[in-house]
């Protein structure tokens, strides 16, 4: 069932301009998916979908998979980080980064996608992210990595 959702998930995604996960479930709901807003959220965090801009310039919910050789996604999500993440620092093994508001989870997806092996793991809530990373030296590598982008 949760293969068969998210398939329809990334169906609705790319035949319609969605921009909210209310949108996301009304229109599973009409496809015959009863779904909470809980599950589509996880379920979006499990595509790894973002918001972005289509190929005709619509901000939207988009597929972020990154494939190794898929330098046009890697821009991507190096423009994600650039255009809304506002701050970067770091204490200990702990980095914490401001965003615009609403945008954490974007820019959290395109960390994920980025730097995955540096980090243990991410925490975006509306405007911030927290990450863990396995030392003080990888978190102040990482941060300063961060910082060139913006």
């Amino acid at each position: 069932m949760k293969r068969k959702r998210q398939q329809k998930i990334l169906e609705i995604i790319a035949n319609n301009i969605v921009l909210t996960q209310d949108d996301i479930q009304n229109l599973l709901l009409a496809a015959g998916f009863k779904v909470t807003q809980s599950t589509v959220s996880r379920d979006i965090k499990e595509l790894r979908l973002i918001k972005g801009h289509d190929a005709s310039g619509n901000y939207r919910y988009v597929s972020s998979e990154l494939r190794d050789t898929d330098k046009q996604s890697f821009a991507h999500f190096r423009e994600i980080f650039s255009r809304y993440a506002t701050s970067v620092d770091y204490a200990l093994n702990d980095i914490v980064i401001k965003c615009m508001a609403g945008m954490a989870s974007s820019v959290c997806v395109a960390l994920d996608a980025m730097y995955n092996d540096m980090m243990l793991g991410t925490i975006a809530g509306d405007d911030t992210i927290f990450i863990v990373t396995r030392s003080e030296a990888q978190a102040g590598m990482l941060t300063n990595e961060l910082k060139k982008m913006m």
